[in-house]
């Protein structure tokens, strides 16, 4: 069988009478400065940078880095994500586990005596260090002031170290000590706002924060699991973007739900998964004590990442139970971590998703719109859902077939003479043009393997467009 191909190791499209896959490493480019400041598309669905290039949110969770790593651990991690491709750094300044009482790797507080007034400059000096490591990398660091647990005023266990006047006062001193650095603000920290006194403390934690930066920079908020932001900050007009965590509670988890819900809401803001299941992490450990030699796997994380996509977020957030916490033996593990975080940096999810980010970057990714109405016939349910998106002036269209299931496409939506199609492998980022012609209708295509594992991606596009190849680097 003829295919033409194309691989990340390839510069253009390759002819084979028979193609063996092979793994192959792929590096996206880092986010560039030169770009600008991000904000929100005129279409209210995406990021951009203020010269107008698309941004694609591509985070990794590294809750625990400013108070567990050192410069050299920061150095390692940092340059590892930034080669993989991702563009954001989701980090805690007042972190879990012990980021009140824990000295970082520095020795230092965050604090001086749990104070918010009183931040301790030498820790801050060290989370300078690593804001401004990201910034040379192309990394924008998603900062969450404090995690949930310490700012949370309904239904504690303790007390609080947060007022509405401290937490606007710690707004303000970050504001302005990170006014020039590509930052994005994150608030919430697994916590959810359930009172009028939680809602006080987050509003002018918020309003200390744009005062500080003169509102250069987005803030979203990151929920407790599963759920959104805008469940009870609908209303919050200091939040630029929408933030849900589908969590970590079973396999096949549509996750793409939790998009389509928050792509309908009014006002009109992007969304995507803040944290969605982990790489490594056991699976559903808040459910049972039972089987935690089961733990999601690479197919799990680009399952979750491609439905949410194509049902209308803006980006993704990739994690691993191991790198969170930068767990390392003679370090307590939290929620059964078991590989030592350098060897887990290299987890093939975490690979797969450069990936990810490379296929939508080869198309103009922020004119997708959520299209399952071109899919006549497919599995609408379960782990074999398929999910579509198509361009909104018809250009090309994305549909991702998880289990390698057959499925039926109206290709009237590609408003195009004559028609590319190509497959797509997430797993290793090469692509297989299969036909070329110019028959619209109903087509029924059945991706080249199935099963568990084998999900693909059949990517229709108008010829004329001359698109490069999907996943090809800019």
């Amino acid at each position: 069988m003829n295919l033409t191909v194309f691989c990340p190791s390839f510069t253009k499209w390759v002819r084979f009478g028979l193609v063996a896959g092979s793994v192959v490493v792929a590096v996206a480019e880092a986010s560039g400065a030169e770009h600008g400041r991000l904000r929100v598309t005129a279409n209210h669905h995406f990021l951009e940078f203020t010269d107008g290039s698309p941004f694609f949110y591509l985070g990794d969770t590294a809750w625990t880095l400013l108070n567990r790593a050192s410069r050299e651990d920061a150095d390692r991690y940092l340059a590892n994500r930034s080669a993989k491709g991702f563009t954001v750094i989701q980090a805690v300044i007042l972190a879990p586990e012990g980021g009140l009482t824990v000295p970082n790797a520095n020795g230092d507080l965050p604090l001086i005596d749990q104070d918010l007034d009183r931040p301790n400059e030498p820790y801050f000096q060290h989370v300078d260090y690593v804001v401004n490591k990201a910034t040379e990398l192309g990394l924008f660091v998603g900062l969450l002031p404090a995690w949930g647990s310490y700012w949370k005023q309904t239904d504690r266990k303790g007390p609080s170290i947060f007022s509405a006047p401290g937490a606007h006062g710690f707004g303000l001193f970050l504001g302005r000590r990170y006014r020039d650095r590509p930052v994005i603000w994150i608030l919430g920290g697994d916590q959810d706002v359930s009172s009028p006194a939680d809602r006080a403390v987050v509003d002018a934690l918020a309003a200390g924060l744009r005062e500080g930066d003169g509102g250069a920079h987005l803030i979203t908020y990151h929920p407790r699991g599963p759920g959104f932001s805008s469940d009870a900050l609908a209303d919050a007009r200091w939040i630029d973007f929408n933030m849900y965590q589908s969590s970590h509670g079973s396999h096949d988890h549509d996750n793409g739900l939790f998009a389509r819900h928050d792509h309908a809401l009014l006002p009109t803001r992007p969304t995507l998964d803040g944290e969605p299941r982990y790489e490594c992490m056991p699976v559903g450990f808040y459910f049972t004590d039972v089987g935690r030699l089961d733990r999601f796997d690479d197919y799990d994380v680009r399952q979750a990442a491609y439905w949410s996509l194509l049902a209308g977020a803006s980006g993704h957030t990739y994690g691993n139970n191991n790198v969170w916490q930068f767990w390392q033996p003679g370090r307590e593990p939290v929620l059964w971590a078991n590989v030592r975080w350098q060897d887990a940096l290299d987890a093939p999810g975490a690979f797969q998703m450069g990936l990810l980010r490379r296929l939508f970057e080869s198309r103009p990714f922020t004119k997708l719109v959520p299209n399952d109405a071109m899919l006549l016939d497919a599995p609408a349910a379960g782990g074999a859902k398929v999910r579509a998106a198509c361009a909104s002036d018809g250009s090309f269209a994305f549909v991702y077939s998880p289990r390698g299931e057959p499925f039926t496409v109206d290709k009237n939506v590609i408003k195009a003479r004559r028609l590319r199609e190509i497959w797509y492998d997430p797993r290793y980022g090469c692509s297989y043009l299969f036909h070329s012609g110019d028959t619209h209708g109903y087509q029924t295509y059945t991706p080249p393997t199935s099963g568990r594992g084998q999900d693909w991606i059949l990517v229709i596009e108008d010829t004329a467009q001359n698109f490069p190849p999907p996943g090809a680097a800019k």
